[in-house]
């Protein structure tokens, strides 16, 4: 992937998880509260899509799955990357409360399932149906390929994610 499309990516999720989030108030209490308010109903329909996430073999993390077949490029894009970077983001905590509703240690397992010795994939589709989990790999990715080390990265996504999401996955320290 070419470091432009990359960028290019992260400011369009960037711009619509903030136009999503954002409030028509000047009050900054109120916008701040409206703010919590939308990332709770985000996170609560989000939990309710969890039970039906879609699991799907392939022959290696080369090959993508059949539900990406019908998403964006920039979709497929972000799966790719999260693919490829396994040892980055197992270290790095999802915030859309993927932990609690799916049993995920960490962000890696929004994307995949399960790594089998064979190297086939088990890739997992609740990536696709959900803007934070999306937001966290692209940015994660983008960050170690501009030379951040994985735990500047980790420092930086617990900042942005701290407060007005869900709790973090229980991913250990770095």
């Amino acid at each position: 992937m070419h470091k432009k499309s990359l960028v290019v990516l992260i400011m369009l999720i960037v711009s619509i998880v903030s136009t999503a989030c954002s409030s028509s108030s000047t009050s900054e209490e109120t916008a701040s509260k409206e703010k919590t308010n939308a990332t709770e109903k985000e996170h609560q329909q989000h939990s309710e899509h969890v039970s039906g996430d879609i699991r799907e073999e392939t022959a290696s993390n080369e090959v993508l799955p059949e539900f990406l077949k019908d998403k964006s490029e920039d979709m497929q894009v972000i799966y790719v990357n999260a693919a490829q970077n396994k040892e980055l983001l197992e270290k790095i905590p999802c915030y859309c409360g993927c932990g609690e509703s799916a049993g995920h240690k960490n962000n890696y397992d929004c994307f995949i399932h399960e790594n089998k010795e064979d190297g086939r994939v088990v890739w997992d589709d609740h990536g696709t149906k959900c803007g934070v989990c999306l937001e966290i790999a692209a940015q994660s990715v983008s960050d170690l390929k501009a030379g951040k080390s994985i735990k500047q990265i980790r420092q930086s996504i617990d900042e942005k994610y701290k407060s007005g999401y869900a709790k973090p996955t229980p991913t250990p320290e770095v």
